[in-house]
């Protein structure tokens, strides 16, 4: 390690900034979101130097600093881009023993400044000790996506129970596990949903449980929806309880990509269900889901797409609740959504389909029994679930009813993943034409004239070595 890593108290203290450059504003815009006093040196700043000077703590000097300035310091920043005059801060900083940072320059000061994710007060520092600021960059960024914003409200709301909890849990090991539960369990969760009172009440509760010798063992589950295929279209949260789990039971949509995101020591049980081949009955299902939690495990019911569309969410849920099993539900991005877009067919256009209604081809019964009336309507798009094996009966049901046989229609076949394939047609010949690219599902089907967009919006074509695989048997006709 070749700098040390601290973190600087800076409120009330004095800071200086030579330069009237952006790089030099964004030093003094951290030094003043720190609490510092900050004094900016430069002849002729640039407007973004220019800006700060309306704020409090900011006295701008149209000059070149000098050593009196650096008196009372505690650190300074060489920001002017101008090596000789960088090295002459240095210089200034180093007679008043004050700490020096220049601006790409590592070896030449005392200190580096960091890249920061601010989730106040909780900070992340990144840093390469000058080698690859770029690399720091990139890690700033993933690091900025995968920590929500809420996460620094979490830590200021659990630090206001600091005392109560350290008077009722005088045991330190105690303390800590109380301490992991109450963030990681679902005070926490209650708090990053917005309900702040169910978020006190839990943490109450646990600390009276374990104050009188007890541990709350109840369990819970965790309803996720897992989207269409492609794992970085999870949504924060369920990534976040995919790694608390103890156990999942997952359907057979999922892919290995996103099983390998669940916590490695979880338990995991294959319900996967397709037509004439369940691994697991629905009921099965929904009774091992509340077994499970009642022996106090963390349960995830991780299902592909949207847990609520089409993917009997809500019959387990229901089942939850009757038992008084407590659960969340996360939402995932739906099949139809995801994979017309990875296909390059919006769902809604102006010019094409003002609205779109989602239906499933698989009835309760297996059969298929749908509202003809309200999908041959115009200006509309219609997305078809778990309808691959009932295409031609589809396709005949439209035709009879007087839709043309010139409609488009498109078939994804493991949208949003590598394997991808589209096939695109029209009413009249859509079904010979998926028998012929041998597609086997799962697959969404789209039906209406917001296909004929693929040719202009298809933006997997643009780098096939980026995105997934599209396979175009035929396109439908102008």
């Amino acid at each position: 390690m070749d700098f040390l890593p601290i973190f600087l108290n800076l409120r009330g203290r004095v800071v200086v900034v030579d330069g009237g450059t952006s790089t030099a504003a964004r030093r003094a815009e951290r030094a003043l979101e720190a609490g510092a006093h900050v004094r900016i040196y430069d002849p002729e700043p640039e407007a973004s130097v220019l800006a700060l000077n309306t704020r409090d703590n900011v006295d701008l000097h149209r000059r070149l600093p000098e050593a009196d300035d650096l008196a009372g310091c505690t650190v300074a920043w060489g920001s002017s881009g101008d090596a000789d005059r960088d090295l002459a801060l240095l210089g200034l900083a180093k007679a008043a023993k004050v700490l020096c940072n220049v601006a790409d320059e590592a070896e030449q000061g005392d200190f580096i400044t960091p890249s920061i994710v601010d989730r106040s007060p909780v900070v992340v520092a990144i840093s390469t000790g000058g080698a690859a600021p770029i690399f720091s960059r990139i890690l700033h960024a993933r690091i900025e996506a995968t920590l929500p914003v809420a996460y620094g409200r979490l830590a200021e709301f659990v630090g206001g129970f600091r005392q109560k909890i350290l008077d009722a849990v005088p045991d330190a090991r105690m303390r800590r596990h109380f301490w992991e539960r109450m963030i990681d369990g679902p005070a926490g969760d209650f708090f990053l949903a917005g309900n702040l009172a169910r978020a006190e009440a839990q943490i109450t509760d646990d600390l009276l449980t374990t104050a009188t010798g007890g541990e709350n063992t109840a369990g819970e589950v965790y309803l996720v929806g897992a989207g269409p295929g492609d794992p970085e279209l999870l949504t924060f949260r369920a990534l976040r309880l995919m790694q608390r789990a103890d156990v999942v039971l997952y359907d057979r949509l999922l892919g290995d990509d996103i099983l390998s995101l669940v916590r490695r020591e979880a338990e995991r049980i294959n319900v996967g269900k397709k037509a004439k081949d369940h691994t697991m009955a629905q009921e099965s299902i929904s009774q091992l889901l509340v077994r499970l939690a009642r022996d106090g495990k963390r349960v995830l019911r991780l299902k592909g797409g949207d847990p609520y569309i089409f993917g009997r969410g809500g019959e387990e849920i229901a089942e939850l609740a009757e038992a008084g099993i407590p659960f969340q539900v996360v939402p995932g991005i739906t099949a139809a959504s995801g994979c017309s877009t990875y296909a390059g067919i919006p769902l809604t256009h102006r010019d094409h389909a003002q609205s779109c209604t989602f239906i499933t081809a698989h009835g309760k019964d297996g059969v298929l029994d749908l509202d003809w009336d309200i999908l041959i309507r115009d200006g509309q798009t219609v997305a078809v679930y778990m309808g691959l094996g009932s295409l031609g009966l589809l396709s005949a049901g439209f035709l009879e009813r007087g839709m043309t046989g010139e409609t488009p229609v498109a078939v994804v076949e493991n949208g949003t993943r590598p394997s991808q394939k589209t096939v695109t047609g029209t009413l009249s010949n859509i079904a010979q034409r998926v028998e012929k690219a041998e597609l086997k599902g799962p697959a969404i089907i789209v039906i209406g004239s917001v296909v004929t967009l693929r040719d202009q919006l298809n933006w997997q074509s643009l780098d096939r070595t980026a995105y997934a695989l599209t396979l175009d048997v035929a396109r439908p006709p102008e």
